[in-house]
């Protein structure tokens, strides 16, 4: 049961760090609360990296697929602490719960993979989930909304680079992405900084980055002592959280068309994964067994 603990464990840290940002993206200018985090975040990071050495740094695989990873993954961040800023966690997060459905749209143009037509239906329905999260109607072309779907797009593409980057070590792969989010902070800081008004903005702006490199470590190592097929599932437990600090910190009352596009979003999530994980075991034993 460790690595499940570890992984419903690491939802809740993830969910606590995306309440913080939201409290703090009110009151602090977008760059200054990334610029923070991501410098919090090192404090944690620069021991792991040294440990493993730095040659791992200098010398890192196809640094063109690199680049563009840490692209993808900064403007995953911007766009998600602009989305909470005017909509609440719980529909936030289900943008963001969506990116594993835009892998598998794309994984037969950008990874060569066979995607069969249950997995094209579970597709489709994740993404009748997401229109029905939107609201159809004018307000679904309001500028969060526009930024939230390219944030989760911006995270699916983040997830295909990583891909192609299986070689690299986690350590760096991520010391990269949060200095990238570092500069683009340090960037757009000065445009709209605030002084920080008491001491708990400071600890909880410190918080931000340290609560969320905790999350992502609890999550390796969740997949590293479990089974995908055991873990991974609760990652969408991050939803229920999300909803639960949306109503407790914020005042947030769920909307029915949310929760019913959730509910399509996580079933067709959930299938998606079954699916890829039968394949995989499937192929082990016959490989030549098509889908």
């Amino acid at each position: 049961m460790t690595g499940p603990f570890l992984m419903l464990l690491g939802m809740l840290m993830f969910a606590l760090n995306d309440a913080m940002g939201k409290w703090l993206v009110a009151s602090y200018g977008l760059g200054q609360v990334i610029l923070i985090r991501s410098l919090a975040a090192l404090v944690i990071l620069v021991p792991m990296v040294w440990m493993a050495g730095l040659s791992n740094l200098l010398r890192v695989d196809r640094p063109v697929m690199q680049f563009a990873r840490v692209a993808f993954s900064t403007a995953e961040v911007f766009c998600f602490y602009y989305a909470v800023m005017y909509l609440p966690l719980a529909d936030v997060m289900t943008y963001w719960l969506a990116a594993p459905i835009y892998v598998a749209a794309a994984s037969p143009f950008l990874l060569g993979e066979k995607v069969g037509w249950r997995r094209w239906t579970a597709i489709a329905v994740g993404f009748i989930g997401v229109i029905i999260t939107l609201e159809p109607s004018s307000a679904m072309f309001t500028m969060p909304a526009i930024i939230s779907i390219v944030g989760s797009a911006a995270f699916a593409f983040m997830l295909i680079s990583g891909r192609f980057l299986r070689g690299t070590p986690d350590s760096t792969l991520v010391f990269f992405q949060v200095a990238g989010a570092g500069l683009a902070g340090l960037v757009f800081a000065p445009v709209d900084w605030s002084p920080i008004a008491s001491s708990r903005d400071l600890v909880l702006l410190g918080l931000l980055g340290i609560v969320a490199m905790a999350a992502h470590m609890l999550v390796n190592r969740a997949l590293k002592i479990s089974d995908a097929a055991t873990v991974a599932p609760l990652q969408y437990t991050l939803l229920l959280w999300a909803v639960v600090f949306g109503w407790i910190f914020f005042g947030d009352v769920p909307r029915f068309g949310m929760l019913i596009g959730a509910a399509l979003i996580v079933a067709s999530g959930l299938f998606i994964f079954i699916r890829e994980q039968m394949l995989k075991k499937r192929e082990t034993v016959l490989p030549s067994i098509p889908e």
